[in-house]
């Protein structure tokens, strides 16, 4: 493994058309404001929908991020924080019970990790492996709705926690791309609260909002209410899918399909009544931007219908006084923000970056939003996170990474 300097931070976002990289340090006016000092991309053809299809073309896609990032900020990167993707991320909910025992009865800090241990006792596949815990709320002896038990006094502790779950496969392949690329991983977390740390004040994240995520072969989305993990969920569906779409309602190629998208394509309903043209390989195409409307409305019109189900599972539908925040490449697209508010009834609008410095100018874009959060989060994540699988000795994506919001409020 290459070395690397301590005094950087580095976030890998492996998505499923790009590889994206950013590399930042403390700033010296402010420490707890990160500066962005390096950055990275190369496109990406090894991904289907998030996740690994052919491991030396990912590989060869980090490669190239990361030497990139390393030419623009002059430092070595020998470790990352790294996203799991794909639709076999899955989030439950459960519960952890303990007995205080001591004598005076007082909540310990390690008694509340072993309440949220508690709670991963649960059932899985045996394909399948734990690779977070949210703790979302306490109660001790019947008192509900405690952020922090430690210095409380009580006899039984229990915690509601948020599990995310993932493929044992996807992530042993997403393992072998970081040690074929010679990385080693500081931490592994979903794309979707990575682009929450980035983009998310704090009134956002204790009123209650839900970040959407819209990559382009998956949709990630959290719900961040209370500064808690609420609800994690992955999509398989993204901006390919409108290329896709295109090609085939258009009758047309791909390369020209996805010019369309990025030149005409928009969701504000106020469509030219003449034709619209793209070129591409010197070839000249026209097409009827009435239904280059219909055909990008109806595929968002679904994705938006899969987040809303999604809420419902929560309870959370039409609920979030925090509203919509959209990132992702496919945020881009003209119109979408008033498209959701429309179809979800909540307020909606573009993610900006929070508290970032340095080169913000093409980390700024809300494609890149996934790649600088796993950078605040490799800063702001102790590097000996706790692990608490039984079984593989704390070794792998297996781990606890505890109360990240609580620590950001300090």
């Amino acid at each position: 493994m290459r070395e690397q300097n301590a005094h950087i931070f580095v976030g890998l976002d492996i998505g499923t058309s790009m590889v994206r990289c950013v590399v930042g340090m403390p700033g010296e006016q402010d420490p707890t404001k990160p500066s962005v000092i390096g950055h990275g991309s190369a496109p990406n053809q090894g991904m289907r929908r998030g996740v690994i299809v052919h491991i030396d073309d990912v590989v060869q896609a980090v490669q190239q991020a990361v030497s990139e990032a390393e030419r623009l900020s002059g430092m070595q990167i020998g470790r990352v924080t790294v996203n799991v993707n794909g639709s076999h991320v899955v989030g439950v909910n459960s519960r952890g019970v303990i007995a205080i025992s001591t004598a005076n009865r007082e909540i310990t800090a390690e008694d509340r990790f072993r309440a949220e241990e508690a709670s991963a006792i649960i059932k899985l596949p045996p394909n399948r492996e734990i690779i977070q815990i949210f703790a979302k709320n306490y109660r001790l002896d019947g008192q509900d709705n405690i952020k922090d038990p430690v210095g409380m006094q009580g006899v039984r502790l229990e915690v509601d926690t948020h599990i995310v779950t993932a493929s044992i496969p996807n992530l042993r392949n997403l393992d072998a791309v970081l040690d074929k690329a010679r990385l080693s991983a500081s931490h592994h977390t979903v794309s979707s609260l990575a682009a929450a740390e980035a983009v998310l004040n704090r009134q956002q994240k204790e009123a209650g909002t839900v970040l959407i995520d819209i990559g382009a072969g998956t949709t990630n989305l959290v719900v961040i209410e209370d500064g808690e993990v609420q609800h994690i969920a992955v999509i398989p569906m993204g901006g390919i899918h409108i290329t896709n779409d295109l090609a085939i309602g258009l009758k047309t190629d791909l390369d020209i399909a996805e010019a369309v998208k990025l030149q005409h394509a928009n969701l504000s309903g106020d469509t030219k009544r003449t034709r619209v043209s793209v070129t591409v390989n010197r070839k000249n195409h026209a097409f009827d931007p009435e239904e280059i409307h219909m055909i990008v409305e109806a595929r968002v019109e679904e994705i938006f219908e899969y987040v809303d189900k999604e809420l419902r599972k929560i309870g959370r539908s039409r609920k979030l006084p925090g509203g919509i925040v959209l990132v992702g490449g496919s945020s881009k697209l003209p119109g979408i923000a008033e498209f959701a508010k429309e179809k979800l009834e909540l307020a909606a609008r573009i993610g900006t970056l929070e508290s970032v410095q340095g080169l913000k100018d093409t980390v700024g874009d809300p494609s890149f939003f996934t790649a600088v959060g796993l950078m605040l989060l490799d800063m702001l994540l102790l590097p000996d996170s706790h692990h608490i699988l039984a079984g593989n000795g704390g070794k792998g994506v297996s781990g606890l990474i505890e109360g990240i919001f609580k620590r950001i409020k300090r």
